[in-house]
């Protein structure tokens, strides 16, 4: 099915949507379906020949801004992210990309598509960098209030996701915390932890940082709040010591001499960290697949949130997901 992709998210929309929509149909052989302004997008299209490559446009006259607000968008009834969440809603596409508003994108997604039955409140996940691979951390920034229950939930769709795209067997869940102890933690990670072990996942209990990184957990659960501090002070050290790494390898004639010979490990290093890599982090609890990147996507993060989304349809992930949940609400 087509991956429908608004044209009009990023903060530099929407040439690197364009851009990305051509590479990803040149790549997967997939219609995308670009929706946003046509009289922006066809000529754009046009100019960078996108001949026969299964390209399409849907019209949207409005776009929602980074700054907009509920009652902002409310008046937007045109706009490109309402346009294509309606459109996955009535089976024009199997899977939503966008690189807009995290808070609009949810705000569309439950008005479009309602939640998967019996979910309390769906997550925002994303894929960390982890020692031997990749950790599923969420929520990340959908619920910055949480309650117990919500992390069981959390907990389970975690533990699918990672089944389904990281193909993790019987995954390890975490809880993070500020100690390893089961009587770490404040009120909410002291009265998830016995609903976690007993939920039905792999729960390995209470996980610091360190754990994460090291990548004794395929899954780590916290609140929105946490996750996204978590997640933006991970990318800010990520940098540091990426742009320190950088201006002390070019210090001095040895240290470039090293660079150039360590050229292919610096680059594995970097692909490794970079954000572009994965793209979009799916919206998890959602009746539909819904995957949210960020502003600064690129055309290449464009590309990878769509290789992302046609991962969790060839996979089945949504109705896992919905099979999960139901199972969980029988226990």
């Amino acid at each position: 099915m087509a991956i429908i992709l608004d044209a009009m998210g990023s903060d530099q929309r929407p040439e690197p949507e364009i851009s990305g929509a051509i590479e990803a149909a040149l790549q997967f052989n997939e219609e995308i379906i670009l929706v946003g302004d046509e009289n922006v997008l066809n000529p754009r299209l046009k100019a960078a020949g996108v001949g026969s490559l299964p390209v399409t446009v849907v019209h949207a006259s409005e776009t929602i801004d980074m700054t907009d607000k509920i009652e902002d968008v409310r008046s937007k009834k045109d706009n490109s992210m309402r346009v294509g969440m309606d459109l996955l809603a009535t089976g024009r596409g199997g899977a939503f990309v966008t690189a807009g508003n995290t808070g609009m994108a949810m705000y569309h997604a439950k008005k479009s598509l309602s939640d998967i039955p019996g979910v309390i409140r769906p997550a925002l996940s994303a894929l960390f960098p982890v020692k031997g691979g990749k950790c599923v951390v969420l929520d990340i920034g959908a619920n910055a209030e949480c309650r117990p229950e919500f992390l069981v939930q959390f907990a389970v769709m975690g533990s699918v996701y990672a089944e389904k795209m990281l193909d993790k067997s019987n995954p390890r869940v975490g809880l993070l915390s500020n100690g390893e102890e089961a009587v770490k933690g404040n009120t909410l990670v002291k009265e998830s932890y016995p609903l976690l072990a007993s939920c039905g996942v792999n729960f390995i209990g209470n996980v610091e940082g360190k754990e994460l990184f090291g990548g004794e957990a395929d899954v780590v659960i916290t609140d929105g709040f946490t996750g996204n501090v978590l997640l933006k002070s991970s990318e800010a050290v990520a940098k540091l010591i990426t742009d320190s790494l950088k201006i002390e390898l070019m210090s001095s004639l040895n240290t470039k001499i090293g660079a150039l010979l360590a050229k292919s490990a610096f680059r594995n290093i970097k692909k490794l960290i970079d954000p572009s890599e994965v793209g979009a982090a799916p919206l998890l609890g959602i009746d539909g697949l819904v995957f949210v990147g960020h502003g600064r996507s690129d055309s290449r993060a464009i590309v990878s949130s769509i290789r992302q989304a046609k991962m969790a349809l060839d996979s089945g992930l949504l109705p896992s997901l919905r099979t999960a949940i139901q199972n969980a609400l029988g226990k």
